[in-house]
């Protein structure tokens, strides 16, 4: 798996996602995505991965999403566990699904970045025990929990003792934890980030009404993520 991205380009957001819904071809990426703001200093911002945005996986019932699955607007979001501007831009999509209702849908898939994160793997295999054993909302409310979770002790001890604090059953979820049931589900999420040109995360595909592609890459602010949705809307 490669490095996370560390780009920030100041194009203004309206001509490049004026570019992408006109073109159906250019790629809408501003912003900042790395482990660190350290890293992100201390790095030269790396080229865009080739990738095929209609790569991508269809949504559908079996993605973790909240919204209906048939939303005008889609936002499948890859995201790593251990990011920080994942955790950074997971308050600003919940204010998306908020604020449009019906009109948007949040898809979400997994994008661990081992080099970088080895625990993240895990982690991301924990969410998926936690849906399997408590529902779909305790995988969401498991990863509200991860990003905020204290550190210390055991990687195991810390996932384990989040699906206690949920009400999930310890044993049960550290038998699905142990057995790697979704080890193979994740690395498929992985390869659907990196087939759609994915190189670091926060990585998230905006699908307008029509089936056009906007790639958003990096912790962006919700204007952002509005003024894209906006213009989504209008695709028909």
């Amino acid at each position: 798996m490669k490095e996370e991205q560390k780009k920030s380009y100041l194009l203004p957001v309206s001509i490049l996602v004026a570019g992408v819904l006109i073109s159906g071809s250019v790629i809408y990426s501003v912003g900042s995505s790395a482990t660190d703001q350290v890293a992100e200093a201390n790095n030269p911002p790396q080229q865009e991965a080739p990738g095929d945005l209609d790569a991508i996986k269809p949504v559908t019932k079996k993605d973790h999403r909240i919204g209906p699955v048939n939303a005008p607007v889609k936002i499948v979001e890859f995201s790593d566990l251990d990011c920080p501007f994942c955790q950074r831009v997971h308050p600003t999509l919940k204010k998306i699904t908020e604020e449009y209702g019906n009109k948007v849908v949040w898809v979400y898939r997994h994008f661990p970045l081992d080099q970088l994160h080895p625990d993240a793997n895990k982690k991301a295999q924990a969410t998926e025990c936690a849906s399997e054993i408590g529902g779909s909302d305790k995988f969401w409310s498991y990863i509200d929990k991860l990003f905020v979770a204290d550190s210390a002790g055991s990687i195991d001890d810390q996932l384990a003792q989040i699906a206690v604090d949920l009400g999930i059953n310890r044993a049960k979820f550290t038998a699905c934890l142990s057995s790697g049931k979704y080890a193979k589900h994740i690395e498929e999420d992985v390869q659907d980030a990196a087939n759609t040109g994915g190189t670091g995360t926060p990585w998230s595909i905006v699908i307008a009404p029509n089936g056009k592609k906007i790639p958003i890459s990096g912790a962006q602010p919700y204007a952002s993520f509005k003024q894209v949705i906006d213009l989504a809307l209008k695709e028909k």
